[in-house]
């Protein structure tokens, strides 16, 4: 597995594979995000596979999914929520990790500056750099 860590509590990762998940509940992980939509997947990496996985490791799990349609603000707020409402860390994965770890900086939008966001983005690989203006704005649309 190719975990990559965006803050204290919110990680993401490539897609995952039932056989991962043990690992992931002895790491500390309470929760996992699957932000892939069972249409890109297959077999044992449908989210029903991955949940009961999850289930079977005592580890919640949510299905948030992003597809090519974008990310809209319910998909975002849910997003939100679940690693607020998370007994502990929080794994998110999609097929490369860059949606959930875009969905987690459209949410932190306005609660991070987004000089922060890019950087914690970029601790895990990801270059938020392009989300800037986006960030700035949503930012803004928050305080008013």
């Amino acid at each position: 597995m190719d975990i990559r860590r965006i803050t204290d509590r919110y990680s993401v990762s490539p897609q995952i594979r039932p056989e991962d998940v043990p690992d992931l509940a002895e790491a500390g992980y309470t929760r996992v995000i699957c932000n892939r939509p069972d249409s890109e997947v297959t077999g044992d990496e449908t989210s029903a596979a991955i949940e009961a996985a999850c289930a079977e490791a005592g580890l919640s799990f949510h299905v948030i999914p992003v597809g090519h349609a974008g990310m809209t603000a319910d998909l975002i707020a849910q997003q939100r929520e679940a690693i607020d409402t998370s007994d502990g860390p929080v794994l998110a994965y999609c097929r490369s990790g860059t949606r959930s770890c875009h969905v987690w900086a459209l949410g932190r939008a306005g609660e991070m500056d987004p000089d922060e966001i890019i950087a914690a983005g970029a601790r895990g690989g990801y270059d938020l750099t392009p989300m800037r203006e986006t960030l700035g704005a949503i930012a803004q649309t928050r305080r008013d």
